[in-house]
């Protein structure tokens, strides 16, 4: 993974982003139980949704995860 799809993450992070990381089956996916502050849900959607599918699953591995460790 490089570090580029690491920055992204901690920046939507910093920003006030609360989506949290699913895996499942490598299947991975994002869940929120809180709204992102606008800047997070303004950065997300110009950063992350606009990436390849592959970046875009690194990113979200970089989020905090729901899956036990």
């Amino acid at each position: 993974m490089d570090n580029r799809t690491k920055d992204i993450a901690d920046e939507y992070m910093r920003l006030g982003g609360h989506r949290w990381a699913v895996v499942d089956d490598n299947i991975v996916s994002t869940r929120s139980w809180e709204a992102d502050t606008p800047e997070a849900a303004a950065f997300w959607k110009a950063r992350v949704e606009t990436l390849d599918t592959d970046s875009r699953r690194q990113v979200e591995l970089f989020l905090p995860t729901i899956n036990a460790k």
